[in-house]
């Protein structure tokens, strides 16, 4: 079995849990997923670890084999972000544009280095003198929150509007700050790009720059093409072309194909369907976006299960998952900081709900980009006390990813209701 025949089972598989979740666990379908990458990367582990089963052990070695740089961030990324983009409502994102870029710019760089500090004290501490560079690393893979996971959850509990958009605002714009964050990063670690200011600077700006110029040339090209066509199947094709093309070319390029595919996807999914929905009516335009939803699940469901197998070729080790389970609480102080500071600020000029902070710091959900970008990182290149780097925070991530998803994302809505029992009194009372 080649890799591609394990990634259509795989495929099936996620299609297969999502539809039992509708009847037996009733769970939010980005949680059932992940629940289910975890129990059964479990069973291949006892069936890998324990009982040396050949089936298992030969699903193991294709994954293991996988180039998950190729497949992921410059794959199937375009995609996600995307198709997430497209779900965003621009005239709600202009209300708090002001508090959405300084928690993407801000608390995203913020959380970049607070993480980075903690993280080279906590694997110290374990035996692992990782060098800042790389705690920095992972600092810049582990901020971004995840805009697939975060926006399923908030809009299934209907958070209210204000908090809905700073969440699905920052979680999509942070996705590609935080990715150009790592890339320039990752250069000064991997390619030997010098760590000055100038240089630094010059990379993270050609890089973010460069993708958002790029994605308002696909958006306006997109437009076109999509306002003059009379098939639906065309209109449908050609947005197809704008992460799968598109994003090829931002990465041929070198500039941040994240950026450009969030930037294109506000535009198309605001401006563009309303200009089609005029011409054509809604049918046809809400085809489209269903279409774009339903990938969006399926891509998400399957990157999930693709990393849980990945974590079964991996030598795991209690003081990996020790480690792990110790840089949650470090994440999740790292996300207070980040995110409560600015809005110290923002209460000056604004009232919010007194559970902003709370929920953008609770349901800042860790996802598919954090594990993307972490099994990006060079396999046997660098070793850090005899282990390796690649193994070591994709382990590490993979733990604040999953007690993220599960754990954050089941509780979170005690923190929305209350929110929302909250703006109904403020009502109440103001009436």
């Amino acid at each position: 079995m080649n890799a591609w025949y394990l990634i259509c089972f795989l495929s099936a598989l996620a299609i297969f849990i999502a539809f039992a979740n509708q009847y037996i666990l009733k769970m939010q379908t980005t949680i059932a997923i992940t629940t289910g990458s975890v129990v059964i990367s479990l069973l291949l582990i006892i069936a890998v670890k324990l009982l040396g089963d050949q089936n298992a052990l030969a699903m193991t070695q294709i994954v293991s084999s996988i180039n998950f740089n190729e497949l992921l961030l410059k794959g199937m990324l375009g995609f996600l972000l995307f198709a997430g983009a497209l779900e965003i409502n621009l005239q709600a994102l202009k209300k708090q544009r002001w508090e959405i870029t300084v928690l993407v710019l801000f608390s995203t760089l913020v959380s970049t280095f607070i993480v980075g500090y903690l993280s080279f004290y906590l694997f110290a501490a374990f035996g692992w003198p990782v060098p800042f560079i790389y705690c920095l690393l992972f600092g810049a893979l582990i901020s971004p929150t995840d805009p697939i996971a975060v926006l399923a959850i908030i809009k299934q509990m209907r958070a209210p509007e204000g908090i809905s958009v700073q969440v699905e605002g920052e979680s999509l714009f942070n996705d590609g700050i935080g990715l150009v964050i790592f890339t320039t990063i990752f250069s000064v670690a991997f390619y030997g790009t010098d760590a000055n200011f100038k240089d630094v600077a010059e990379l993270f700006f050609v890089d973010a720059l460069g993708g958002i110029a790029f994605g308002l040339a696909i958006a306006l090209v997109g437009h076109f093409l999509i306002i003059n066509s009379r098939d639906v199947n065309i209109r449908l094709l050609i947005t197809l072309t704008i992460p799968s093309a598109g994003f090829a070319a931002a990465n041929l390029w070198e500039i941040s194909g994240a950026l450009a595919m969030v930037t294109s996807g506000i535009l198309l999914g605001n401006i563009t369907r309303s200009k089609a929905t005029e011409r054509t009516g809604p049918d046809d335009t809400r085809y489209v976006k269903d279409f774009w939803h339903a990938t969006d699940s399926f891509l998400n469901a399957l990157l999930f299960l693709i990393i849980g197998m990945l974590i079964v070729t991996m030598p795991i080790t209690l003081s990996e998952i020790g480690v792990g389970l110790l840089m949650i609480p470090a994440v999740l102080i790292a996300r207070f900081i980040s995110v409560g500071a600015p809005f110290v600020l923002f209460k000056q000029f604004r009232s919010y709900d007194k559970h902003s902070v709370k929920i953008l710091t609770w349901g800042g959900l860790r996802g598919g980009l954090a594990l993307a970008m972490a099994a990006a990182i060079p396999r046997e290149e660098v070793f850090i006390g005899g282990s390796d780097l690649h193994n070591l925070i994709v382990i590490v991530t993979y733990v604040v990813v999953i007690f993220s998803i599960i754990i954050q994302g089941l509780t979170i809505s005690p923190l929305i209701h209350s929110s929302i029992a909250s703006a109904e009194q403020t009502k109440k009372t103001a009436n």
